[in-house]
């Protein structure tokens, strides 16, 4: 017979962790701008490449100490 499984646990704490990479891009205050350019290129095209950065380590982070 197999065992019945625990119920999935998603109440740790660094999930928390995700929340700036999920919140900051929804507020267009902060980077709808032209200035500064990075290469040429316009504020909100390069911080947008950074917001994806940032949420593919946040995740992996979470991933990392999450998992069991």
């Amino acid at each position: 017979m197999t065992e019945p499984r625990s119920p999935r646990s998603d109440r740790s704490p660094w999930n928390w962790v995700l929340l700036p990479a999920v919140v900051i891009p929804l507020i267009p205050l902060l980077f709808n701008h032209a200035e500064p350019r990075l290469l040429g290129i316009p504020l909100f095209y390069w911080l947008q490449l950074t917001f994806i950065l940032v949420s593919v380590a946040a995740t992996l982070i979470v991933y990392r100490v999450t998992r069991r």
